[in-house]
């Protein structure tokens, strides 16, 4: 069925490809334009559109993701479709995707895989981390919807933190697809202030219990320096145990998004590029070297792209706070 989907799929996409071009540059348009004009995240909406488009796909089940998707004001679900809808064809005759999206193994993976490998690495470590943890606690949170899947049990109390207008932007999204967020504490921070964990240590969060830090996204956006402060600010008020699950890029992936149109559009939004590790020769060496000069202690970690000959553009790893 694969022959027969990639016959179908050519000369479709290539009658369809006005209107997937529309359907992009529709996307483009309220990811790019209305981010910018209503003070919100336009990466954030390109990592929601990967989840959605995940679940589309079947590479990972998403509801809520979905849902949220098509509730955002500077997002387009039907310029998704339109640009996908050759894809989506295909992969009902093949019965899986061709092309796109796909989930390759991790050491093969690149820059167009990147959302769907990175995802399902964040959340193989979340699940090992928190059926035995108290608390989740969500840094940068954006348009993640990891709170209102799965995850919302009692006895895990979850935490959202992120900038003032994101989060009600978010929030108001969140009401209109009729997502359960009663169990969900939403922190407004700045975290380009050292004292951003005093909001959270103000809520009923509590220090001394299990916590899964997630920190997803974001690191690549910050200084060395803000970097570094919040690994200190969240092991001196995390209970030992307490994980942080986070990623880490190469200095040649930072430096490649940060030129040309991509790094103007995201100087544009206020994103632009900032901390990475130098990946090119030991990528284990540096990553364990960063982690010990944190104070914690490195665990499960997987590198992304290692079978290219450039080595690992980025690495999804768990920090532990020492006991």
């Amino acid at each position: 069925m694969a022959l027969l989907a990639w016959l179908i799929f050519i000369p479709l996409q290539i009658l369809w490809l006005p209107l997937s071009i529309l359907g992009a540059l529709w996307v483009a348009y309220k990811q790019i334009g209305v981010s910018k004009r209503l003070g919100l995240s336009q990466t954030a909406v390109e990592i929601i559109n990967g989840r959605w488009t995940a679940d589309v796909f079947g590479l990972r089940k998403d509801t809520a993701s979905r849902r949220l998707a098509g509730k955002l004001p500077n997002n387009s679900v039907p310029g998704l479709g339109l640009a996908l809808f050759p894809l989506m064809v295909a992969r009902l005759i093949a019965g899986r995707p061709i092309l796109y999206p796909l989930l390759p193994d991790d050491a093969r993976a690149g820059i167009a895989n990147m959302v769907f490998n990175r995802t399902a690495r964040f959340d193989s470590l979340i699940a090992a981390n928190a059926a035995d943890a108290g608390q989740l606690v969500v840094l940068g949170a954006g348009l993640d919807t990891r709170c209102y899947g799965p995850l919302a049990r009692p006895g895990l109390a979850m935490f959202e933190l992120d900038q003032t207008a994101n989060q009600r932007a978010k929030r108001k999204a969140v009401k209109r697809a009729g997502l359960n967020a009663a169990d969900v504490r939403y922190i407004e921070v700045d975290f380009a202030l050292p004292q951003w964990i005093a909001s959270l240590t103000a809520s009923d969060y509590d220090p001394s219990l299990k916590t899964v830090f997630l920190w997803e996204g974001v690191t690549l956006y910050l200084t060395e320096a803000d970097v570094r402060a919040t690994l200190a600010a969240l092991k001196a008020n995390a209970a030992p145990g307490s994980v942080v699950l986070l990623d880490l890029y190469a200095t040649r992936f930072i430096d490649t998004l940060g030129k040309g149109a991509t790094g103007k559009t995201l100087q544009a939004t206020g994103e632009g590029m900032g901390f990475g590790l130098d990946f090119s020769g030991d990528a284990e060496g540096v990553l364990k070297a960063f982690a010990d000069s944190a104070g914690l202690r490195l665990d499960r970690h997987y590198f992304l792209g290692l079978a290219s000959r450039n080595g690992a553009f980025m690495v999804v790893a768990e920090l532990v706070v020492g006991t």
